[in-house]
């Protein structure tokens, strides 16, 4: 809980009451409401201010896309503590179809110059990514995304020799697989889970939490069904904005590996049984093709 003369530190005048709120496993977050307005304020202990960056930037791009989603309002340090302070969205009902087109929408900006990457790095509590710009997203996914995990989940002893045995089968479909597959580099929310979206008040759609990134938009979409959270009718209008491409069934499953493999290495061994299954389909599939 904040103290005090944290509180009073931050840039905001007449602080009425400062409430602990659900802001998913990373940080603490909190409603702070002030005499004219509420805020929203996520919090890391112990780290620089800079460990929002990527936060704040892809809250500005999607600002710029028109996406719904929190505006920022200051980002700074307090007694070592990072702190990103966000307007604060009321929320209430609305419509998963209306969902499922603002996703499309999204998806819809490109990157200028057709590259896949991010200014900035994706910065975890438990691994981080660098986002490094480059014109392939198999580069990306497979490089910069997957080998980093399997690394992790070898370190950790998450994984052991057969686990990364069976990884390298399912690499060599992925890579093959990708290889015939055109992508082109949308702006992902990046971890689309059923907790990163809401609704307003008034029922509009809206993103929140991004971990931004130019890259193919199946990634969000094969997130979009790992835990659940999206109706068949988010599904619907998506596909009615910016039709998936033929084979995309399959090609989710690389992503619910990927999605897996992050909550494996951050949370441990009660994900091992899920990754497992997930890479076992999609060898099935693959060495059948």
């Amino acid at each position: 809980m904040l103290t005090s003369s944290w509180i009073k530190q931050l840039p905001l005048t007449a602080i009425t009451q400062v409430t602990p709120v659900g802001g998913g496993d990373v940080n603490q977050a909190y409603r702070i409401d002030t005499a004219t307005k509420p805020y929203f304020l996520l919090v890391q202990p112990g780290y620089p201010a800079d460990f929002y960056a990527g936060e704040i930037a892809g809250l500005k791009a999607f600002d710029e896309a028109q996406i719904l989603a929190p505006r920022v309002i200051a980002n700074g340090q307090i007694e070592g503590d990072g702190f990103l302070l966000l307007s604060f969205l009321t929320s209430g009902n609305g419509s998963q179809r209306d969902l499922g087109r603002l996703v499309a929408h999204l998806h819809q900006h490109h990157e200028p110059n057709g590259r896949f990457g991010f200014d900035y790095p994706y910065a975890g509590t438990s691994v981080s990514f660098t986002n490094t710009w480059t014109d392939s997203w198999a580069d990306l996914f497979i490089h910069q995304r997957l080998d980093k995990l399997a690394a992790h989940l070898l370190k950790k002893e998450l994984w052991q020799a057969d686990d990364e045995a069976t990884f390298q089968q399912v690499r060599t479909i992925i890579s093959k697989t990708l290889a015939h597959h055109h992508s082109d580099a949308s702006l992902l929310h990046g971890d689309l889970w059923g907790g990163n979206y809401m609704f307003t008040a008034d029922g509009q759609p809206a993103l929140i939490d991004p971990a931004a990134v130019y890259g193919d938009r199946e990634l969000d979409i094969g997130v979009t069904t790992v835990f659940g959270g999206f109706t068949q009718d988010f599904y619907t209008g998506y596909q009615e904005v910016y039709p998936l491409d033929a084979g995309y069934h399959f090609r989710l499953d690389f992503y619910r590996l990927y999605y897996l493999m992050v909550h494996l290495d951050k949370f441990g061994m009660g994900y091992a049984g899920s990754v497992a299954a997930v890479m076992n389909q999609i060898l099935d599939h693959g060495l059948t093709e």
